[in-house]
């Protein structure tokens, strides 16, 4: 099957053709006839399935025959800046040709007047974080009552960080006759129930990703005695010469600009990414990441999903992450674009708890493994008996329902070791989760 054999507009057509695009993804040639024929659909798809193409495209489609410069007439909700950068760089690529398209990112972080006045010339897509949407709405500096089609990209991302009033008011704010697209990577509980209010006899697209699909992602578990040894055990992780790029996800942003510091002084090429930042900073960090002058980014889980960077070789969890599913998505960075990837979790032995969340949402058992030299000296606690269906061992890809161990271990570096993680912090920080701020 071809790009132009599912009705898509000629213009919109070559502009996919001009950016290397040949054959649809099941997911996008199910989804965009969908589309097309005005229904409101639910699709649950993989990270990488190119969801993004899958709404936009028949979106712009719609556009191409004139568009109405002065109200929205596409709107996206993303759950976070980064997600939003990602959708709006579509939006330019596949709307290259349409030459009347006007469209805008609005998300925290940017000035405020910039994107007031940009809406007041007039803007065809909208492309959203909640919460800055909710306060133009509250100052009347955009109207959504000519809205035509309604995209809620990552729905259960959107509804765990809270946003689920955010969303059903500005939904309230949009006509009753708007085309909704929902995708998720469930469409039960929560989300199924958001589903049932915001869609009208909504075509059902799921997809679970073949073996050849699957992300091949080799993963261990590596315990720490103290915040000391983590840090050491990171600086030999960092310079093992298999490491392309590395994002290290911390708890806290406080731990993330700590930890960034820490590394720089000791010579890493590293910058921190959280939500504190302004999105020129996000954006800056981001490009200088795609473009290899950073090896190393400390982030949040801000940059669990919609962070796209190919070259990133490791994902490491210096801090685990208190839930099975936001642990999929953070190493789901790794492995991207049929590469292998690495995923290290460290653990402190009294976090069982935790490795048992992940291991019972994955239903695998994490492989445990160390770096010669920096064997932990303490004993964790006992993890009990292996999760329900869960697998140990063996070198096999990573999927979006359980994740493969690999038998790779890692030796100690010829190059002599920093003194990186040996003196202590210069300041503690709190372990407890906060929400990103968007």
């Amino acid at each position: 099957m071809s790009f132009s054999s599912l009705g898509l507009h000629p213009l919109v057509l070559k502009a996919v053709e001009a950016a290397g695009y040949t054959e649809p993804t099941p997911v996008q040639a199910q989804s965009i006839p969908a589309a097309l024929a005005g229904d409101d659909l639910l699709v649950s798809s993989q990270t990488g399935s190119g969801k993004t193409a899958a709404f936009m495209l028949p979106c712009l489609h719609r556009l191409a025959g004139g568009a109405n410069a002065r109200q929205p007439r596409i709107l996206v909700l993303t759950p976070t800046r980064e997600l939003a950068a990602q959708v709006t760089r579509a939006a330019d690529i596949y709307g290259k040709t349409l030459r009347h398209l006007r469209y805008i990112s609005i998300v925290g972080g940017t000035p405020m007047h910039l994107e007031t006045r940009l809406l007041r010339v007039g803007v065809d897509v909208v492309v959203a974080t909640p919460g800055r949407l909710l306060d133009h709405l509250n100052r009347r500096s955009l109207d959504l009552s000519r809205l035509e089609v309604l995209v809620l990209d990552e729905a259960d991302r959107m509804l765990d960080m809270g946003f689920i009033e955010d969303i059903e008011t500005i939904i309230g704010h949009t006509p009753a006759t708007r085309q909704t697209l929902l995708f998720s990577a469930t469409l039960e509980g929560v989300v199924g129930n958001l589903a049932q209010r915001v869609t009208r006899n909504a075509k059902r697209i799921q997809f679970a990703p073949t073996r050849e699909e699957q992300p091949r992602i080799e993963q261990k578990l590596m315990y720490a005695d103290s915040k000391s040894h983590k840090g050491r055990l990171l600086d030999s992780l960092l310079r093992d010469p298999a490491m392309q790029q590395a994002l290290v996800f911390t708890a806290t942003k406080r731990a993330a600009d700590e930890l960034s510091t820490n590394l720089r002084i000791e010579g890493f090429s590293c910058q921190a990414l959280h939500g504190d930042m302004n999105q020129s900073a996000r954006n800056r960090t981001l490009q200088a990441m795609r473009q290899g002058r950073v090896k190393v980014l400390i982030a949040t889980d801000v940059a669990a999903r919609g962070l796209d960077v190919p070259g990133i070789s490791h994902v490491i969890n210096y801090d685990l992450p208190r839930q099975g599913e936001d642990y999929v998505h953070r190493i789901g960075r790794t492995g991207r674009a049929g590469r292998e990837g690495v995923a290290i979790s460290f653990a402190n032995h009294d976090e069982g708890g935790l490795v048992r969340n992940i291991e019972r949402y994955t239903t695998q058992q994490l492989t445990v493994g160390v770096i010669a030299g920096l064997e932990p000296k303490l004993k964790a606690v006992p993890r009990h008996a292996a999760p329900k269906g869960a697998r140990s061992g063996g070198n096999r890809p990573y999927n979006s329902q359980g994740a493969g161990g690999g038998g790779r271990t890692f030796s100690s570096p010829d190059k002599p070791r920093s003194g990186f993680g040996k003196r202590p912090s210069r300041e503690s920080y709190s372990q407890t989760r906060r929400p990103e701020s968007n």
